[in-house]
């Protein structure tokens, strides 16, 4: 097979992956401050692609430009949502946290099975089968704006925490749960914020997951094991470690669809998660625990 089309596939891989990146960044940085395992985070996801679908049949917006304000639907769902329903479970046992988020995963399954049919839903839109040809390399056009919106997401996410006094004080929330506390901090609001951050981002993959794959109730459960996949991969609470390995699974199902069948992309992916923890168990841009 030509050097060409390995090269054309990665490149493809590369873009879905930075989309799959996005959406475990989500996941890592409510991980990271909050220190609860989001199980309802693919079925999230679902809902801002659902949301894209019925905007776009309905009032024939483009995905791209639905991508902010379908965000912002999904930060304040998950604000709302850390704010009246999950803080109270903060400090119970992790098994009441884990019992929590998988009856929401499973109420937000239902509802879109009940609402919209088990039949898939999708987005064409007029760029649906352009593409882009840079010599040899062939970049189809609906993955480069996705692609191109996940970096631009990430970029953004990265700078607040860096710069933003909000983002500042959240990273102290995280560092240090007591000594955030004890120096005034309103802890409970920045949780809120970080979880609707993390909603947020997942909701802007979702809108950017609408131009690559169709959407039935059932993707979201998927797309939750995805994450944890790559955020383990990564390393938990690593927001770069959630790009890497977003990237990395991205690539690896891409070229394991060619050189086996799609089915298998699963699996390759999987055995990347097991060599990960066999080799580097905090994975690969995580923090050794002392």
């Amino acid at each position: 097979m030509p050097i060409d089309v390995y090269l054309n596939v990665a490149v493809a891989g590369i873009l879905t992956g930075l989309v799959y990146g996005l959406m475990a960044l989500g996941l890592s940085v409510i991980f990271g401050v909050v220190r609860v395992v989001n199980f309802a985070h693919g079925e999230m996801m679902s809902i801002a692609m659902y949301l894209t679908v019925l905007l776009f049949s309905g009032l024939h917006l483009d995905p791209l430009v639905m991508l902010v304000p379908i965000a912002a639907v999904l930060f304040v769902f998950g604000y709302a949502l850390q704010a009246g329903l999950i803080n109270p479970f903060i400090s119970r046992p992790e098994h009441s946290q884990f019992l929590l988020l998988v009856a929401l995963a499973l109420i937000i399954v239902n509802a879109l099975l009940i609402l919209f049919g088990p039949d898939a839903r999708t987005v064409q839109t007029s760029y649906a089968f352009d593409s882009f040809q840079w010599g040899a390399l062939i970049v189809d056009a609906t993955k480069l704006y996705a692609g191109a919106a996940a970096i631009i997401a990430a970029a953004l996410l990265f700078a607040f925490f860096r710069f933003a006094p909000v983002g500042k004080a959240i990273r102290a929330c995280a560092d240090n749960y007591t000594g955030a506390l004890v120096v005034g901090l309103d802890v409970k609001r920045l949780y809120a914020l970080t979880f609707g951050i993390g909603a947020a981002c997942v909701g802007a993959a979702g809108v950017m997951m609408t131009l690559i794959v169709d959407v039935t109730p059932m993707i979201g459960p998927a797309y939750t094991l995805l994450a944890f996949v790559i955020v383990i991969t990564g390393g938990l609470g690593s927001m770069a470690g959630a790009l890497l390995g977003g990237l990395l699974i991205g690539v690896t199902e891409a070229l394991a669809g060619l050189l086996f069948t799609p089915s298998a992309k699963s699996m390759f992916a999987f055995a990347i998660l097991v060599l990960v923890l066999l080799f580097r168990p905090q994975g690969i841009l995580g923090k050794r625990s002392i």
